[in-house]
């Protein structure tokens, strides 16, 4: 498969640098949000993962209480991968072009679940099987497409290297720039996706690779394979895992070797949005393998990040556990394209309208919790535990 490397032809991505120390939470704001959920007219905790959101969010934008979203947007990065000539997709590769042009026309799943909650979506070919990009460039639209497009699929990993060193540096400033032109837009919040045929492999790869797993443990039926596909799912696993475990300790050099260029650029866009301070709800198993590829090359950059939505593929599991996050949904999806962290953005919005707005004891009239039995809490007599 020819690479099709334009790195030499088309607009300068900014130069890999050493990556920069992704900055802390505020501590002083979060401080803050935890003494205003206790003054909220409610019993300590009863909101729940809101309360929990409600602080993160306070931390990641530094006020209390946090400020409502803008501008949410939904970024698909969108590349093939030659594993996928084995056979461990129940689809073929044509399908990543086709969806493409779904996303534009604003068909997909993505698009209709962007609508529902008032994101925007974004799709880049970064390495689709196709002579020339599929998608438009820029936020707007009015960029160069070749400005994000790193190559034409990414190899066969079980033979081969995914990308070249050079590509490799290219994909992973390419999601860098991205993040840093949606945020120089106003973006508060991103929402990262993918679309790819073939990727759940390599993402199960790097997971397994980096979390010393072996690919049983890993690999998942993606797009719904068969027992058959399973098996030759399984050994591509095993072989990548092989060919990745000597650049194990090395997480951009292994994303090289066993991801591919898609999955270098959503980890240099993960790692951007963390070091730029703007929160990130994370989604499926490709996504998350790339976070936890981002945390590995930016320790701290989880911090960023909340997950969104549980996926079926043991892979994601794993990541997750791994980067110490839980899903704030669990509905079955396994679609990708940023579909489960959009779900996920009601429950954020609602976690901030709640600490922002909610009236406290003191401004409702409402007394606060008694100490003392037959108080303001008792109930016929009774003492009620509101904790």
């Amino acid at each position: 498969m020819d690479s099709h490397d334009t790195s030499g032809v088309v607009p300068a991505v900014p130069a890999v640098t050493a990556v920069p120390v992704v900055p802390g939470l505020d501590s002083d704001a979060m401080a803050a949000a935890r003494r205003r959920q206790g003054e909220l007219t409610k019993p300590p905790g009863a909101l729940g993962r809101l309360e929990e959101l409600s602080i993160w969010l306070a931390g990641v934008q530094g006020v209390c209480p946090p400020r409502p979203f803008d501008r949410v947007r939904a970024i698909v990065i969108a590349g093939d991968h030659g594993i996928a000539q084995l056979g461990v997709s129940a689809f073929p590769s044509d399908v990543t072009a086709q969806m493409v042009a779904n996303f534009a026309a604003g068909g997909a799943a993505v698009n209709v679940l962007a609508r529902q909650v008032g994101a925007a979506v974004r799709v880049v070919d970064v390495s689709v099987d196709s002579p020339y990009p599929t998608t438009v460039g820029g936020v707007d639209g009015t960029a160069p497409p070749d400005r994000y497009r790193v190559r034409r699929s990414s190899e066969r990993i079980d033979r081969t290297d995914a990308v070249s060193v050079a590509e490799a540096e290219r994909a992973f400033a390419v999601g860098r720039l991205i993040a840093d032109e949606e945020i120089d837009a106003g973006a508060d919040l991103l929402v990262p996706g993918e679309m790819g045929i073939g990727n759940t492999t390599p993402a199960a790869t790097i997971v397994a690779l980096l979390c010393n797993r072996e690919p049983i443990e890993v690999v998942g039926r993606g797009t719904g394979i068969d027992d058959r596909r399973w098996m030759v799912k399984t050994a591509a696993i095993r072989d990548a895992m092989w060919r990745g475990r000597p650049f194990a300790s090395n997480a951009q050099s292994m994303l090289r070797v066993v991801g591919g260029a898609d999955l270098l650029a959503l980890t240099g866009l993960l790692v951007q949005a963390a070091v730029r301070r703007t929160p990130v709800i994370l989604d499926g198993v490709i996504v998350c393998a790339a976070a936890l590829a981002a945390e590995h090359i930016a320790p701290g950059a989880r911090k960023w990040w909340v997950a969104g939505t549980r996926s079926p593929e043991p892979a994601q599991a794993i990541a997750l556990g791994a980067l110490g996050l839980t899903p704030l949904i669990d509905v079955g999806l396994r679609l990708g394209e940023g579909t489960g962290a959009l779900l996920a953005v009601p429950l954020v919005r609602a976690a901030q309208a709640t600490l922002a707005e909610m009236a406290t004891f003191d401004q409702a009239g409402v007394s606060g919790k008694s100490e003392a039995v037959g108080g303001p809490d008792a109930i016929n007599g009774t003492a009620v535990d509101v904790t």
